[in-house]
């Protein structure tokens, strides 16, 4: 199965705190693997180092054969490797239309001036409803953002990812501050999107993690501590330890 993106040796370190210790990693197209770990475990500083939000201290990151290690994120965007964030981040003062537009617009025509030439935005309109369709937010598309409910401010961050056309997508605790039918519906709709893309999965709910996974990759302190398909990390004892909390 073809690997996406890679890691080599990756390492992150805050003066003398080691947040990403010599982490190895592979990520197959249409594959989702999530990663897990306990507070502090350095799981979102590593999809941070790589996506181009923070920079490595050293080691690598390939997506495919090229080195792409420290590359500023928009270039990165503009490759295929996409992220959501913990914190909702979409334009409050827009309509959920508007805000994927503006993903799409930035990625089909390289242009933010979503409002002129109406003709030329065909593609870009075209390309939003597609998406919107895709997340289940169609019948949404005129609403404000800010009207959304929790649940859906957080579907329409995933969408405005996918209007950038991803190769690998990330997504950091999509889940957050969800109720249980919210978590139970955005699950089965990032379990979905393998069939076209890469899924990375940070998050802390462990029955989600367990559900749709195809791989997990366990952090402890910086640290690659296991790695393997569910079953195999819910019996690994130096999991229970560290994350679940009992050997």
């Amino acid at each position: 199965m073809t690997t996406i993106l890679s890691t080599k040796g990756l390492h992150k370190h805050f003066g003398g705190v080691l947040a990403v210790n010599d982490v190895n990693a592979e990520f197959k197209a249409k594959r989702l693997r999530s990663i897990i770990g306990p507070n502090g475990a350095g799981k979102t500083t590593f999809i941070n180092v790589i996506t181009g939000r923070l920079p490595a201290s050293s080691g690598a990151v390939l997506f495919g054969n090229q080195d792409i290690t420290n590359q500023p994120a928009h270039r990165l965007v503009r490759l295929g490797i996409c992220r959501t964030f913990q914190i909702t981040s979409i334009f409050m003062g827009l309509t959920v239309f508007e805000n994927v537009r503006i993903a799409a617009q930035s990625n089909i025509g390289g242009s933010l001036k979503i409002f002129s030439a109406r003709e030329s935005l065909k593609e870009v309109n075209a390309k939003t409803w597609e998406t919107l369709d895709r997340i289940g937010l169609k019948d949404k598309a005129r609403i404000p953002s800010n009207n959304l409910a929790h649940g859906d401010q957080r579907l329409l961050e995933v969408a405005m990812a996918l209007a950038g056309d991803p190769k690998i997508l990330f997504l950091d605790e999509p889940t957050a501050g969800m109720s249980p039918a919210e978590t139970e519906h955005i699950a089965e709709l990032i379990k979905g999107l393998t069939e076209t893309v890469a899924v990375v999965l940070v998050e802390h709910d462990m029955d989600v993690v367990m559900s749709i996974s195809d791989e997990i990759t366990v952090l402890n302190q910086g640290s690659v501590i296991a790695e393997g398909p569910p079953r195999e990390i819910q019996n690994n004892e130096m999991v229970k330890e560290a994350y679940l909390g009992h050997a």
